[in-house]
């Protein structure tokens, strides 16, 4: 059985889940993170789930994060390389339609999501309700809700020329971006949705994958 390493209020974790939740795969999910415990994030003095720092776990990944799979021998880290392999190796049909250009449409998404959104959709979570109070600062919070906004008017330009972001079909691509406009929204910092954006959304909430991990509002507000 394949394993998981990581948590489920990790984003990048959340991007594994929902593509095996897409999938149908089942799997061992091991908690384990360096900032993060069942009491919240380690700034506020709470022991984290632990085990990335163990040298069985080095050996897996080096940089000592979530998320790591093991898949029959197989070991892999970075949540996007990841879920690329999880379409390829199990579901090229249904998360890629296995064409080569759809996969590659879908991967610039995928990679987009990690440049643009993460950056910013990390600094609002850490100054709206990870650091301590006295920690948080509202102007990079500002800065973050900005970047993350002119970030999704380029989707929304996307989402108005094709019903899911690369293209006619949902695709893994859609699973990153999923994850972070339903944090967005979550956080309460979504105060305008662009039309297109808006419409995806919906469409995306409906999908039985999207309510395994994802749906739920407490994997997001962990502070």
């Amino acid at each position: 059985m394949l394993k998981l390493w990581g948590r489920p209020t990790s984003g990048r974790t959340q991007k594994v889940l929902w593509t095996l939740s897409e999938i149908g795969l089942d799997f061992d999910f091991i908690m384990a993170s360096g900032e993060m415990g069942p009491g919240g994030h380690v700034s506020k003095g709470n022991q984290p789930y632990g085990l990335v720092n163990t040298v069985e776990y080095r050996a897996k990944n080096p940089n000592g994060r979530v998320p790591t799979i093991d898949d029959d021998g197989f070991v892999l880290w970075e949540s996007n390389s990841i879920v690329r392999y999880l379409a390829m190796q199990y579901a090229p049909d249904l998360l890629y339609g296995n064409g080569i250009k759809t996969f590659a449409s879908a991967s610039r998404w995928v990679d987009w999501e990690n440049n643009e959104l993460l950056p910013p959709q990390h600094n609002m979570a850490m100054h709206l309700i990870r650091l301590p109070e006295d920690q948080r600062d509202p102007e990079i919070l500002a800065a973050a809700c900005e970047k993350f906004d002119r970030a999704m008017k380029i989707a929304d330009d996307q989402l108005g020329r094709t019903p899911y972001i690369a293209g006619d079909r949902f695709t893994y691509g859609d699973i990153p971006l999923g994850v972070r406009v339903h944090r967005w929204h979550v956080l309460g910092l979504a105060k305008q949705t662009p039309p297109n954006i808006a419409r995806w959304y919906e469409a995306i909430k409906a999908r039985p994958g999207f309510q395994v991990w994802t749906a739920e509002p407490s994997y997001h507000l962990e502070g």
